[in-house]
Order: structure tokens, then sequence, then C-alpha cells
């Protein structure tokens, strides 16, 4: 089982999952981060650290979310590595509780 990345990251971002992962198992994107599902080793240390919520156990994503472990394997193909964290985008705390963002993700 791998760890997947949802929609409350959209247009967030916020990086303090990054810092805490031992296998640098996340990609970033222009405004979403997503977890490679090969590299990812089932930790949990990420989950704790999402200021959103927006991570969950592949089992646990949300019905109305589940394909946003398709996403995360795709992107991940994609996308940089992202090691260390990094600011969040200066308008985050304004999009964190906005509902239904995957049209707003930039690829």
């Amino acid at each position: 089982m791998t760890y997947v990345v949802t929609e409350s990251c959209i247009r967030c971002k916020y990086t303090d999952c990054v810092d805490v992962c031992p296998v640098d198992c996340f990609r970033e994107g222009p405004n979403f981060l997503v977890i490679d599902p090969d590299e990812c080793i089932d930790c949990t240390l990420c989950v704790a650290e999402c200021p959103v919520e927006a991570i969950f156990a592949e089992d646990d994503v949300p019905e109305q979310q589940r394909q946003f472990t398709a996403l995360n394997a795709e992107l991940a193909k994609l996308w940089k590595p992202i090691i260390e964290r990094k600011p969040a985008p200066e308008d985050a705390d304004q999009w964190k509780d906005v509902p239904d963002k995957l049209q707003y993700l930039q690829r």
C-alpha cells in the first residue's frame, strides 16, 4: 500500500510533508504535490505533517477522491522530486478550505 496526496493540496502545496519523508518520494508540480507509489515505503510520517489533511493511505482515500491514486502515479512519472521544504504559495491559506479544486490542478 502507498500513500496518496488528494485534492486538498491543490493550490496550497504546503511542503511540511517533504521534510519528514525518509525516502524522498514526493514530486512537485506547479500547484500540487504527489507521492511516487514506487518510492513510498508506507511509513505514515507525512500524514500527520500535512496541515490540510490531504494525505491518505491508498485504502483510505475518500470515495469521491479515488481518482487521485492514479493521478499521483501518473504525475510522479512526470514531475521532479522535491526533497526539502519550501514556502507555501502566498495565497495557500485562502485555498486550504476550498472544495472541488481539481479544476485548478496545473500539470
